[in-house]
């Protein structure tokens, strides 16, 4: 049996794909299988992954019809053979020895969850910022105790995961909805034993036209509310609501009162999503000017936090335009 499962969820990514490939077969931890879960893709993305499996034996691919990415996520989970699993994104790759370090330091801490950091990049594969967390170096944490490993980027392709965690507590990436690794990983976290952080800039994250970050569909944008209730409601029956409360008031802070506010004003700056936002925010945790996180808002978070507070939604929509226009200048 492989020590490692490498799932990719694939999707019309043809042009895209076998960098990917390339990346996870060329690690130097040799001991893994790679899926290609071909999810419904309609743009030969398919038959590459197909091709690809021919020319190493180390390659299985699934077809199935379209179940989005937490669907062919959960096919991944349930057809694996390692003991670890790791679901990179197949427009993405991965450094060279992402998964030896990633497991080494899983192993060494006797972990559930080993995370990483990581990159983004443009089309042209300029980096564009390095991602490190705010965690110790290769210790293994008990998550109870160190409940700030839940602020960690929530994304689900900086981790790798041992399989019995997804088996034993039953939590699954729900299909065809925006923000399913934040709703998986926030579970996950608090059902493991350890968790372990390596700053390895492990992960290379492309933002393209077209993902999620960058989609203007403006009103799909109101998905992180599910996303939230779904959590928020998961920690109460869990009864870890009160434990985890100043983590959760954080996280809904920053995911949806910033994050999401500030990408749907940078389209419209009068579109009522902006509104449901805060009064979500406010429902949930009337207190959240008591945030103990804080100090670990950036310095353009702080801004836009004052500027939404104080009803300047305008002027944060200008000065990200001009960041914009700056940024394209400088490009």
């Amino acid at each position: 049996m492989p020590k490692i499962t490498v799932a990719i969820p694939v999707y019309n990514v043809k042009s895209y794909l076998e960098k990917c490939v390339r990346s996870v077969l060329d690690q130097t931890e040799r001991d893994f299988e790679l899926l290609l879960i071909d999810d419904g893709s309609t743009d030969g993305s398919g038959e590459l992954c197909d091709h690809l499996a021919r020319q190493d034996t180390r390659i299985r691919v699934i077809h199935q019809e379209n179940r989005g990415l937490g669907g062919a996520r959960n096919t991944g989970i349930e057809a694996a053979l390692g003991e670890w699993i790791l679901f990179p994104d197949s427009d993405d790759w991965l450094e060279p020895e992402t998964l030896e370090r990633a497991l080494r330091a899983g192993e060494r801490a006797g972990a559930d969850i080993a995370a990483f950091a990581f990159r983004t990049v443009d089309e042209a594969g300029r980096e564009l910022h390095v991602f490190r967390e705010d965690l110790p170096v290769d210790v293994g944490l008990d998550v109870a105790a160190r409940r700030e490993v839940l602020l960690a980027a929530p994304s689900a392709w900086c981790r790798l995961y041992k399989i019995a965690l997804f088996r034993e507590t039953g939590v699954r990436y729900p299909p065809r909805v925006w923000y399913e690794d934040v709703r998986t990983t926030l579970k996950l976290l608090p059902s493991c034993k350890r968790s372990v952080y390596t700053d390895y800039v492990g992960y290379n994250y492309l933002q393209r036209a077209g993902s999620i970050m960058n989609n203007l569909n403006l009103a799909r944008n109101r998905e992180i509310l599910d996303a939230f209730d779904d959590i928020l409601d998961w920690y109460r029956k869990q009864g870890l609501f009160d434990q985890y409360k100043d983590e959760l008031r954080h996280l809904t802070l920053v995911h949806v009162y910033l994050t999401a506010s500030v990408r749907v004003l940078r389209q419209d700056p009068r579109h009522p999503l902006l509104e449901e936002f805060q009064a979500y925010l406010l429902r949930e945790f009337p207190d959240y000017k008591e945030d103990v996180y804080h100090s670990r808002l950036t310095r353009n978070q702080r801004l836009a936090l004052d500027l939404l507070d104080s009803g300047r939604v305008s002027l944060l929509h200008w000065i990200f335009r001009l960041k914009d226009a700056l940024g394209r200048g400088r490009s």
